[in-house]
């Protein structure tokens, strides 16, 4: 490699310097980030451990005590209980909080032996919910009770789907619905015939965009994290309660340390010192 500088008509030229690549296998600049993200897995390991050994307090969501009430107002009535599992397959983690809810909702309507509907979009999805409800009859003491078309597929449109739930909803006259899991466009067409009926209506959802529509047209709502808080709630599994605490930790050490680092940039701005962007540093590539 040479470099050349012109000035005027001279021209001077650097010596002639060879250089040859070499592997960096480690990005030294990022050093901080995988700190960050070891401590993290490993604070989820310790509490998922911790909670398999010891009882950890969970805050009861409002939602959670009305779906007894949803599911005794069913039986009182004699009318179905809707279940809806949402739009994505089981690679969203919002359909397997709402599959594992689902398998609560099944065990209460089996020992009030009230029917169940669980209209699907996605063929697997059906499958793996038929196990868990013949699973939650199982555990009622009631596997007479089961039936197989109790979780049946309609269609994977979503129009389409959304027209023939509607249908049910207008037939069938269910007293309690449940909206669990991910929604796009069909949820307020959803909530809306559900609200029509007089249902009690639950929904919880982490999409964000369509949280407005669920907490106008539902008795109560299930926002964002709330929704995998209830899953790990009703199945007390302790891997899905260490995995919500350790996950809670981290927050806290998150919003900590944004907290300490504006403290710490208002301090320096005002007195001009410059000791705080020696910590400021430690923060600042965290991406």
């Amino acid at each position: 490699m040479v470099v050349a500088a012109v000035q005027g008509d001279r021209r001077t030229f650097s010596p002639v310097l060879v250089a040859a690549p070499s592997p960096d296998w480690f990005n030294w600049n990022q050093l901080n980030n995988l700190i960050i993200a070891v401590s993290f897995g490993g604070l989820v390991f310790y509490t998922i451990s911790y909670a398999k050994r010891h009882e950890i307090f969970l805050r009861r969501i409002p939602g959670l005590d009305a779906v007894d009430e949803a599911i005794g107002r069913a039986t009182e009535l004699g009318k179905p209980i809707l279940y809806l599992t949402g739009a994505h397959d089981l690679h969203d983690p919002s359909t397997i909080a709402a599959a594992v809810i689902l398998g609560k909702v099944a065990k209460r309507a089996a020992l009030y032996e009230t029917e169940l509907l669980v209209p699907h979009r996605e063929p697997i999805t059906m499958a793996v919910c038929q196990e868990i409800t013949k699973q939650a009859y199982l555990e009622a003491g009631k596997p007479d009770l089961f039936k197989e078309d109790a979780n049946f597929f309609i269609t994977a449109d979503q129009f389409s789907y959304t027209a023939a739930v509607d249908g049910i909803m207008l037939r069938k006259k269910p007293a309690a619905n449940f909206f669990m899991g991910a929604y796009f466009a069909e949820s307020l067409l959803l909530t809306e015939t559900g609200a029509s009926t007089g249902a009690i209506q639950i929904a919880g959802t982490d999409s964000d965009h369509q949280l407005p529509f669920f907490v106008t047209t539902c008795d109560y709502t299930l926002i964002g994290e709330e929704l995998y808080a209830a899953s790990a709630y009703l199945s007390r599994e302790p891997v899905q309660i260490g995995t919500l605490r350790g996950q809670d930790i981290g927050k806290a050490v998150v919003l900590s340390a944004v907290g300490i680092g504006v403290l710490l940039a208002t301090v320096g701005a005002v007195t001009g010192a410059q000791w705080p962007q020696i910590f400021l540093d430690l923060l600042r590539d965290l991406k």
